[in-house]
């Protein structure tokens, strides 16, 4: 599974290869669209990345990476949760799937407080 997006919808990665692969082929994406599932690979791609990172410019930024899949609300055009209703995501099922990959103790802010929402859980 080279592709990040498929951490995002679970354990059986065969049907989530040929969900992904129909996607692909019978739903033309305009840019915007392309532009948005960029985002959220990218996003994906920083808290794998980073979500083992011991010194300090990598933690800060895998706290970033979360702070951007667990705030709530659409405030900002290119959030978490407009990015997956403009993409047709569910955003608890993709804030599930993230989380799982990563122990419960990575993430917390520099004061021990856990930055991950209730819901994601």
């Amino acid at each position: 599974m080279d592709d990040p997006i498929f951490a995002i919808v679970g354990n059986d990665s065969d049907a989530q290869r040929r969900y992904f692969d129909t996607f692909r082929r019978s739903e033309h994406l305009g840019p915007e669209k392309l532009l948005l599932l960029a985002m959220l690979e990218d996003a994906i791609h920083l808290f794998q990345k980073y979500r083992g990172a011991r010194e300090r410019a990598g933690k800060e930024r895998f706290r970033d990476v979360v702070d951007w899949f667990m705030r709530e609300g659409n405030h900002w055009l290119f959030s978490f949760e407009n990015v997956c209703e403009l993409l047709t995501l569910d955003r608890k099922c993709v804030r599930r799937g993230v989380l799982a990959s990563v122990g419960p103790s990575a993430l917390t802010d520099k004061r021990g407080r856990r930055t991950a929402h209730r819901e994601a859980a």
